[in-house]
């Protein structure tokens, strides 16, 4: 069990979707302080006052999660005011959509350095903290894409799924210690990655448009209830945590169809 009352919370992507959803829910589940970042300010200052509205303790903080120099010194400052954090969320995250061919590798950066780098930076600057408290919670979020492959996301795949085998092997680690670790697989969640993600030069306003309205309809699940999701996940130390209905069917594919779900999957994808 992770309590959450009285507890230091750290979130990333906080300035809306899943990362402001499940700040708010923290602070209203009783921790003491929450602080959120992101680089969207006036959506990062929203997410604050829905929290302070409540009656939670909230800092911002304006940070780019693929500058290590800038999560470190983040780490230190939440030390200095709170005494270190008890539960990190990494959940910043960007997409991109592209055929490998096609992907630059200046853009395939642009995806590991905020996906994977900044789960990494947030996970390593804080595991000291909660190690010297003797206990604490580590949350990174992957995506369903971080348990199967699709055409057209070569680059958010590798994110995904590097961030799942990064947090698994950390968990792991973590057994015998009071330090809990979960690795969360969304499925289609209301939120803007796909309005923010970068496609190809080539690709028109028609088909980004396109392609975010078909995100859209098959994106069920909100942030408020990915949150519930992921903040009852802490609670119960569940090493994966797996939001929507969609998420769990496809953790069931790709263990019948190891090798064969992508026939299923890809060809969805080009109906």
């Amino acid at each position: 069990m992770t309590e959450i009352a009285g507890k230091v919370a750290v979130v990333t992507g906080a300035a809306s979707g899943i990362g402001r959803a499940t700040a708010e829910l923290l602070s209203r589940e009783g921790a003491s302080h929450v602080a959120i970042t992101d680089v969207d300010r006036a959506g990062l200052e929203k997410t604050a006052e829905n929290i302070r509205a409540s009656g939670g303790n909230v800092s911002t903080h304006i940070i780019d999660v693929s500058d290590k120099d800038a999560i470190y010194a983040f780490a230190d400052e939440i030390a200095g005011a709170h005494g270190g954090a008890d539960i990190v969320i990494n959940n910043a995250g960007v997409a991109q959509v592209a055929l490998v061919e096609e992907l630059t590798y200046e853009d395939f950066e642009w995806v590991m350095n905020i996906d994977f780098w900044g789960m990494v930076y947030g996970s390593k600057a804080f595991l000291p903290q909660m190690q010297a408290k003797g206990s604490g919670h580590i949350v990174n979020v992957s995506s369903i894409f971080g348990l199967i492959s699709v055409r057209t996301q070569a680059a958010y795949n590798s994110a995904k799924f590097a961030i799942r085998g990064f947090t698994e092997a950390l968990r792991l680690e973590m057994k015998d210690t009071d330090i809990g670790v979960s690795c969360v697989h969304p499925g289609g969640i209301k939120t803007n990655i796909l309005r923010n993600a970068r496609f190809l030069q080539s690709t028109t306003v028609a088909e980004q448009e396109e392609a975010q309205a078909g995100f859209d309809e098959l994106a069920k699940t909100t942030p408020e209830k990915a949150a519930q999701t992921i903040v009852k996940g802490i609670k119960k130390n569940k090493p994966r945590i797996l939001i929507g209905l969609d998420a769990r069917m496809v953790d069931w594919i790709q263990r019948l169809l190891p090798t064969r779900y992508g026939f299923l999957f890809n060809r969805q994808q080009e109906n």
